[in-house]
């Protein structure tokens, strides 16, 4: 059996082995992806929750922060000047009654200062026309915190 009509009746091995390192290597490029999209995603998540430790609140949990927000913000960062978040900040800033109870009060300036982290971590391009929209709202240091 000569060396030439050997390598001809195994071709399907050489074609097969070849088949299988594209396969290989399209998977590689595919999970790098993913790595390096849920790094980056730790990243923020990781860096607002700091901010959230740094304001005195509790540190909230990362993996929910990044199942949440993922890399671009999610829905935080959609649309966050427009009038449906508008109408959620002033709902959010009530006194937590239902219907006709509800009545706006003057909401707490730090407890409404979080959205503006999410922001500024992010989808920083969108956080001037927030601040603006935020600086309409009355504010003061409402809420009592044990020291």
């Amino acid at each position: 059996m000569s060396p030439t009509r050997f390598a001809s009746e195994h071709k399907w091995i050489y074609v097969g082995a070849i088949v299988l390192l594209v396969v290989l290597a399209i998977i590689g490029i595919i999970q790098y992806e993913s790595v390096k999209t849920g790094n980056e995603a730790a990243k923020k998540a990781n860096q607002l929750a700091d901010a959230a430790e740094e304001a005195g609140y509790p540190r909230p949990d990362t993996g929910t922060i990044q199942r949440a927000l993922g890399t671009d913000g999610g829905t935080v960062c959609e649309d966050p000047v427009g009038a449906l978040a508008s109408a959620l900040w002033k709902i959010n800033v009530s006194n937590g009654a239902a219907f006709v109870g509800q009545r706006p009060v003057i909401g707490d300036a730090r407890a409404l200062r979080a959205e503006a982290e999410i922001l500024k971590i992010y989808c920083p391009d969108k956080l001037d026309k927030f601040k603006n929209k935020l600086d309409d709202l009355k504010t003061d240091d409402t809420v009592r915190r044990d020291a």
